[in-house]
């Protein structure tokens, strides 16, 4: 099969089984499996315009409804973050697209700077992991395998979960998601990659409570990214440049997309959050080291 955008002929067999397996895996950890598309799509197949970043997010907007209906489904859906996630996000994400597209075209120097932020939440995880504590999954049956008494104020954040109780800052949630949302909107991996990491090492809240929030909060900036890019695709922008998404390719990516995000998040509450962590700094760890020695 052609894809015109991408420029590329490619079995339509493959894109939705690479998805589908990398997106099984790290939904769990609330991530969609978009942050490690983009180097398959530039480094295999060759697809480097900025027409890829907008194609990874068609991929989150239809490979992540799955997941979402299963955490909402099994009451693991945080709905205070996940509007924390949204406000900061989206002007982070607009500003993104337009560096993108202006001064990014080949954006080698910045994925230096995403590969070291990557690194450093990596390392992180892998410290958390030697410590003996990691948090033990109850057992998947039980009632307080849900989130409860969720409260959001101007300053905190508070919730309960497995039978503790939770409490972060507002303002440090809606700060961090911009700066997430300024290299998502860049690269089109939606953000969930760098913001699940740091609920986790940073906040310290269980990913079994932030991978709902992360991945809805990807959806939403995923959506505006892809209209942003096509409506700026039009205008006097986008010069030579291929700048809307790849239909096609990205239709493909997310219908594996969303048999392996329904799966991991349906398979996520029988996982120990350590297998979890491991799942996930090996995937931030592998994508910094693509993108630091690999640019």
């Amino acid at each position: 099969m052609y894809f015109p955008v991408a420029d590329i002929e490619l079995s339509p067999f493959i894109p939705p089984l690479v998805a589908c397996v990398i997106s099984f895996f790290t939904s769990m950890a609330g991530v969609s499996g978009a942050f490690l598309l983009l180097p398959f799509q530039v480094s295999v197949l060759g697809f480097n315009s900025p027409a890829v970043s907008s194609t990874n997010h068609l991929f989150n907007i239809v490979a992540i409804p799955g997941g979402i209906y299963r955490f909402i489904k099994e009451g693991r859906m945080l709905w205070p973050l996940t509007w924390l996630v949204v406000i900061g996000t989206l002007p982070g994400v607009i500003a993104g697209v337009l560096i993108r597209i202006l001064y990014l075209p080949s954006p080698e120097a910045f994925k230096l700077f995403v590969g070291l932020v990557l690194l450093y939440i990596g390392i992180k995880l892998c410290l958390d992991l030697t410590k003996k504590k990691t948090g033990a999954l109850p057992h998947a049956e039980t009632k307080e395998f849900k989130i409860s008494d969720a409260q959001l104020t101007a300053k905190t954040l508070r919730y309960n979960f497995n039978g503790s109780s939770y409490q972060i800052n507002t303002l440090s949630v809606i700060c961090l998601s911009l700066i997430v949302g300024l290299i998502g909107g860049i690269y089109g991996i939606g953000g969930g990659a760098i913001i699940a990491p740091f609920f986790v090492t940073i906040f310290k809240l269980p990913v079994h409570t932030v991978a709902g929030a992360s991945l809805m909060g990807t959806f939403i900036t995923s959506a505006i990214g892809v209209l942003f890019f096509q409506f700026l695709s039009t205008s006097s922008l986008a010069s030579a440049q291929q700048i809307a998404p790849d239909y096609r390719l990205g239709l493909l990516f997310g219908l594996g997309g969303v048999v392996g995000i329904y799966l991991g998040a349906r398979a996520q509450r029988y996982f120990p959050a350590r297998i979890i962590k491991t799942i996930l700094a090996a995937t931030l760890l592998f994508t910094a080291v693509k993108y630091i020695f690999f640019n």
